[in-house]
């Protein structure tokens, strides 16, 4: 194991990148980048444009905090490297392809949410990867994000050498697909940097866009947030799914896999090792009926530790009647 001897006082040091990657590693991180803190400048002329077509539909708080979400130094003062993380969460083989395979009975969920909620799981993961960098190189400042703050992860990801954007908006790793949650950790202490990610292997591949249940995905990897099924499942809020969608769904019930489960990349995704990401019973099993008859007390014991309860008990019933009725 490399172990660093000495302290960080002002000079930046390749070693530390590497204790920062092997110690990511030991804490159950899949890949582990290393970019330097500086304006996104494409990717803000990217999010501008599409907000300005209305893409993010009812979700106005993607239109908020605009210079933070593109510009590192806003969110931490001095920001000068920005370390950013994969965890995987692709499920056992058998337990992705019950789900795929599901029928009229079995509403589908997306596999990001089978198991516990991997907003609390990873930020305390990544509060642990904090405070164990700082044990060692010494005292910094630094703010660590898991889909919490205006962070553009993907754009970081590709910058710090990890995958590329396919042309379904995910980021994509060529070792092991896309089934990753990414989160990042922004510091004031500059560190050896990661050749971005500069090839695109999509290639003319459009399974994606051709798979789409509801032509979300658009040319040149825009995709229209207001039509794509994880919006109308879980972002829609106190709100009916319009009548346009209906027919559309595939029996998802609760976000959507559809351009994922066809990506070629795919093929390579490996099984997670992380417990916490274990299925819920309820979630592999439930059927139809057993939504139905679901009460809105089980519903909070079950899932209270579940991302499903984002889009709440009403939300899971207005769904549920959606892609049934």
């Amino acid at each position: 194991m490399f172990i660093c001897t000495y302290k960080y006082k002002y000079l930046a040091m390749p070693s530390h990148s590497q204790f920062i990657k092997h110690t990511a590693q030991q804490l159950g991180f899949t890949y582990c980048g290393i970019a330097k803190a500086e304006f996104l400048n494409e990717d803000a002329k990217r999010l501008e444009r599409w907000l300005n077509k209305g893409y993010n539909g009812s979700m106005g708080y993607m239109e908020n905090y605009f210079d933070l979400r593109t510009n590192p130094q806003l969110l931490v003062p001095n920001a000068k490297s920005v370390i950013t993380v994969l965890k995987n969460y692709y499920p056992d083989d058998n337990e992705a392809k019950d789900q795929r395979l599901k029928t009229k009975d079995q509403p589908k969920i997306s596999k990001y949410a089978y198991g516990k909620d991997y907003h609390e799981v990873i930020k305390k993961q990544l509060n642990e990867f904090y405070d164990t960098l700082k044990k060692q190189i010494g005292d910094f400042n630094g703010r660590g994000f898991v889909d919490s703050a205006p962070v553009l992860e993907r754009a970081w990801a590709v910058k710090s050498g990890l995958g590329w954007v396919g042309k379904n908006g995910n980021l994509i790793t060529k070792q092991n697909g896309s089934f990753f949650f990414i989160a990042t950790l922004i510091v004031d202490i500059e560190l050896d940097y990661d050749n971005a990610f500069a090839k695109d292997f999509c290639g003319t591949c459009t399974k994606c866009i051709d798979t789409c249940p509801t032509d979300a995905i658009l040319p040149n990897k825009v995709v229209d947030g207001s039509k794509c099924i994880s919006y109308f499942t879980i972002e829609l809020k106190d709100a009916l799914i319009p009548n346009n969608m209906q027919g559309k769904f595939d029996n998802w019930m609760f976000g959507c896999d559809a351009c994922q489960d066809v990506c070629p990349w795919n093929r390579f995704a490996t099984s997670h090792i992380e417990q916490a990401f274990e299925p819920l019973p309820e979630v592999l099993n439930f059927t139809t009926k057993d939504w139905e008859e679901l009460t809105e007390e089980q519903f909070k014991i079950i899932f209270k530790n579940s991302p499903i309860k984002r889009t709440k008990f009403a939300g899971i019933k207005r769904n549920l009647q959606f892609i049934t009725s």
